[in-house]
């Protein structure tokens, strides 16, 4: 029996809501040695029994995959046990606080907006995404600013700016329009939340300079504004133009309560006239003929 427990059992939690959890097989398993993982928030009670395991090459389970993983419980429990032949053997026992093995994802829309005649930089961002923490001041963070230039001749000798802030924005002082730079930032416990104190993933590197005052995120911002102004003026050019051609063919009301004036009747009495006249002599020649 001795020799047969599981030894250097860690749990880690990914991607919000993704936890995998791995062990090495006991120091005197053999082939037919299996293993199986049950968790749960209190002992005895309410467990569940992993339904995605990792194997190594002899088909032993040698950790597990969870998915829908909630930090809510303080201190749940994991047990690893198995058997051998038929019969069981050592198990292990443990109890983790999960926001403690959590790695926390980068934090979202880094943004970058230098000014040239100030020669700064605007960086600002949100924090990363977590099932548990509401409250943005738990997090602190590191922010790492490379000159390109530097790192593409000698990435050893690179010059870099390091800083640590709680702020969720930073200001650049040291910027050169003719100059191409990165930054990137991560996120740990700020030192009074229930947050992982180890570093979390850094987020994706933001390239600024070279004449390029806005990355490529506020870009996004004035362009998407920009294209909709574009496609406003262009429906009310089309609505315009639909009801000049309209209004066009409509003919202008008659107004009931104009007075029709005395010299409005005298054309038509004038015409009338002489309708009447040219009849008369049409009659005149008809029976003349008819003699």
């Amino acid at each position: 029996m001795n020799g047969t427990a599981i030894s250097n059992f860690a749990c880690v939690i990914f991607n919000v809501s993704f936890m995998n959890c791995t062990w090495h097989v006991g120091r005197t398993a053999t082939e037919d040695t299996q293993y199986f993982l049950y968790w749960g928030s209190f002992k005895n009670e309410n467990v569940t029994e992993c339904q995605n395991y990792i194997k190594d090459t002899r088909g032993r389970h040698i950790g597990c995959r969870f998915q829908n993983v909630t930090i809510k419980d303080n201190r749940p429990y994991f047990l690893v046990n198995g058997s051998r032949r038929g019969q069981n053997i050592q198990s292990y026992e443990d109890y983790i606080k999960l926001y403690k093995i959590e790695k926390l994802t980068p934090p979202l829309n880094v943004t970058v907006n230098c000014t040239e005649a100030s020669r700064r930089c605007s960086i600002w961002w949100q924090p990363p995404r977590t099932s548990h923490v509401e409250n943005t001041s738990c997090f602190k963070y590191e922010i790492v600013i490379e000159n390109k230039a530097d790192a593409e001749k000698n990435p050893k000798t690179a010059s870099k700016t390091t800083e640590i802030t709680e702020n969720d924005s930073y200001l650049y002082e040291s910027f050169s329009s003719g100059k191409r730079y990165s930054v990137k930032i991560r996120a740990t416990d700020a030192g009074f939340c229930r947050v992982s104190s180890n570093w979390g993933e850094w987020s994706t590197p933001v390239e600024f300079g070279t004449q390029q005052f806005t990355s490529t995120s506020s870009y996004m911002l004035f362009l998407i504004p920009s294209l909709a102004a574009g496609l406003t003026f262009l429906l009310c050019m089309t609505v315009r133009a639909y009801f000049k051609k309209t209004s066009a063919a409509v003919p202008q009301p008659r107004d009931p309560f104009r007075e029709p004036s005395p010299m409005d009747f005298q054309p038509a009495y004038t015409n009338l006239l002489k309708k009447q006249g040219t009849e008369e002599i049409t009659n005149i020649e008809e029976v003349m003929e008819c003699k």
